[in-house]
Formats: structure tokens, C-alpha cells, sequence
């Protein structure tokens, strides 16, 4: 359920609220709008229903019921989209689309520093990278670990850039926070709720990927574990679901940009990388994403595609991701005159 405080409410009120929400053994998520405050209270739903019957306190406006099972991410609980704050980068609300973009997997320092430079040039805020990588076959390159987590954060200070990486293991989360601007969490982990949990404590945003097979309500309940572990700042990713089509590594969901807006307050990026698994399909992917309305993009860009040791098929050259830069300039200014 939600509490809203009424306009005239003081600090004091808001206090005595937070005070009987705890003693009724519940936890609350504060919301602040430009006009009032929202209160979320979460816990077992027969103690909410307690304290519903309880709550006249002075400021509360009035109290309702949140229908859906994910409560924080939900519209209901806050009206006005999301905005969050990286270091300075603003992702959502309405701020121009943010870029994520880098290579797969961080193979080396000189690759790194290659990518970073190009992406850089080409106007990307985040340098993206995998230290840590989930292959379907155990044979295949897993990443340099710590190495590659060290590697990503000087290449992208060089080039003043924010870090996006996944995180892959509970025991993990810290090591990577350390490193890392945004934690990601990956497709195959969307649903794994400690390592939700874990990530959500440790003090950074969270990018949560779509599933491969989810749909949109199980990812809004994964991102409601997130949030109610007690980060606020949470990034959908849309980055294709598995159907019968074989011609496209997954098949992009662009609907899906549009239903997260309705649904949740939070913003969400698009990864025509992945959605595709072509490289030839991801500029224009990712034009269309940003037509639909998307905060931002996830490319992935690597200066030698061709010698990748991961996803070298769907990765833009550095000459690419600049003509693809440039375009969704274009786009971004079409779509902020509607």
C-alpha cells in the first residue's frame, strides 16, 4: 500500500508515519514528488492491512492499495518518471538518451583503451565491458575477472567515461561495486532473487536485463526485489526474448520500452546488440528504440570485431558506432519536439 501525505505536512508528521509503519514491524520506501510525498509500505500483507486500519495520523492525505505485486516499480507508487543521477549523467525523465558502449568482454588493455577512445569520440557517457562472462559453453573465453574489472575503470577514466559491467556471482557484488558505476545484471540472472538482493545493498544503480523467456510482469517482480532490498536507482534493459525465429540472435521487443513506461516509473535502455545479434541491424534498432521512446542504449563496439573473442558478429566497428552516433542525434532531436 502507499501513504500520501498531504501537501501541508510537516517533517514532524512524516517522522510519526515512518515511526508506526516500523512498529507495526513493516518496512516504507519514501518517494518525494514535486507536490507531495508518497510513502510505500512493504511487508506481510496481514500486517499492512493492520496498520491500514490504523493509520490517522496527522499529514496523511489518505491511503491505497497497490493492486500489482511489484509496489516501488510500479506507476501507482510514483506518478513522475524516475530520473537517476550517475556521477552527473542523467538517465530518464526527460533527458536526452544515455549510451553505454564497449566491447563484450574485456580481452586486453590495448582493446580496451582502443574501444574507450572510440566510443568516447563518438559521444557514449558509459564504456561497457564484461570482466566476468556467462558463456553457454564452459570451453568458451570467461573473462579476466579482477583484471578486467581494474582495466575497465582506467580506460574509462582516461576518456571520462562511467562503468557498466555484470556481476554474476552473490559472492562477487562488493569486488565489483568497487569498480563498477552500474552493477548489470544479465539475462540468465534476472531471476536469480539473493544475487537481486545482494546487488540491490550494495549502494550502486542496477541495469536489470530482461530474461530470455520473461515476461514483462516477472521482470517488473525482479526489479521489485531490487528496490525493496533498497536501491532506488534501477534500469530496465530490453535486449530481446527467445522465440521461434532463428534469422535474429533473440527478437527485440520494442513494445515492451512502451509498456515499462506505463507501467513503472523507472527508465529503460534498449540493447540492439543483443536483440539482434547482426551487426548490420543494430543502427537501425536502435534508432527505432529511441523513437519509441527509450532513455538509452546499450552497443556493444569493439576496434576489431572480426578477432573478438565473443560476439564479434554484433559488434560495431568504431567507424560504425560514430555514423550510428550521429543518426540517433538526429532522432533524439525529432523526438524531443513531440
Amino acid at each position: 500500500m502507499i501513504v500520501v501525505m498531504s501537501p501541508q505536512s510537516t517533517a514532524e508528521d512524516l517522522e510519526n508515519v515512518k515511526k508506526k509503519i516500523e512498529q507495526e514491524g513493516l518496512q516504507y520506501h519514501l518517494s518525494s514528488g514535486s507536490e507531495r510525498t508518497i510513502v510505500g509500505v512493504i511487508g506481510d500483507k496481514k500486517l499492512i492491512s493492520h496498520f491500514e486500519d490504523h493509520c490517522f495520523l496527522p499529514g496523511v492525505e489518505k491511503t491505497m492499495r497497490i493492486t500489482e505485486k511489484y509496489k516501488l516499480v510500479s506507476r501507482e507508487f510514483k506518478g513522475e518518471s524516475s530520473v537517476i543521477d550517475v556521477g552527473g549523467v542523467k538517465i530518464g525523465g526527460n533527458n536526452p538518451p544515455v549510451v553505454m558502449a564497449g566491447p563484450c568482454a574485456v580481452e586486453s588493455m590495448e582493446q580496451l583503451m582502443e574501444a574507450a577512445k572510440a566510443v568516447a569520440e563518438g559521444g557514449a557517457q558509459f564504456l561497457r565491458g564484461g570482466a566476468f562472462k556467462p558463456r553457454t559453453s564452459p570451453y568458451d573465453f570467461q573473462g579476466m575477472a579482477d583484471d578486467g574489472l581494474k582495466m575497465l575503470r582506467q580506460a574509462a577514466d582516461a576518456f571520462n567515461l562511467k562503468v557498466v559491467t555484470e556481476v554474476l556471482d552473490q559472492r562477487n557484488v562488493m569486488e565489483v561495486a568497487e569498480y563498477a558505476d552500474v552493477l548489470q545484471i544479465g539475462a540468465r540472472n534476472m531471476q536469480n532473487f539473493q544475487l537481486l538482493k545482494e546487488v540491490g545493498a550494495a549502494g550502486r544503480p542496477v541495469m536489470l536485463k530482461r530474461g530470455l523467456c520473461a515476461t514483462i510482469k516477472e521482470w517488473l517482480n525482479a526489479a521489485e526485489y531490487i528496490m525493496s532490498a533498497g536501491c532506488d536507482d534501477v534500469i530496465f534493459c530490453e535486449r530481446g526474448i527467445r522465440t521461434y525465429e532463428t534469422y535474429t540472435r533473440n527478437t527485440l521487443d520494442l513494445s515492451a520500452v512502451v509498456a515499462i513506461k506505463e507501467l513503472s516509473h523507472l527508465p529503460i535502455i534498449v540493447d540492439p546488440s543483443h536483440g539482434t545479434g547482426r551487426r548490420s541491424m543494430v543502427r537501425p534498432m536502435a534508432m527505432a528504440a529511441v523513437t519509441a521512446g527509450a532513455d538509452g542504449l546499450i552497443i556493444e563496439v569493439h576496434p576489431h570485431p572480426e578477432v573478438a573473442l565473443c560476439d564479434g558478429d554484433q559488434s560495431l566497428t568504431p567507424a560504425d558506432f560514430k555514423r550510428t552516433m550521429e543518426d540517433l542525434k538526429k532522432v533524439a532531436a525529432l523526438r524531443a519536439e513531440f
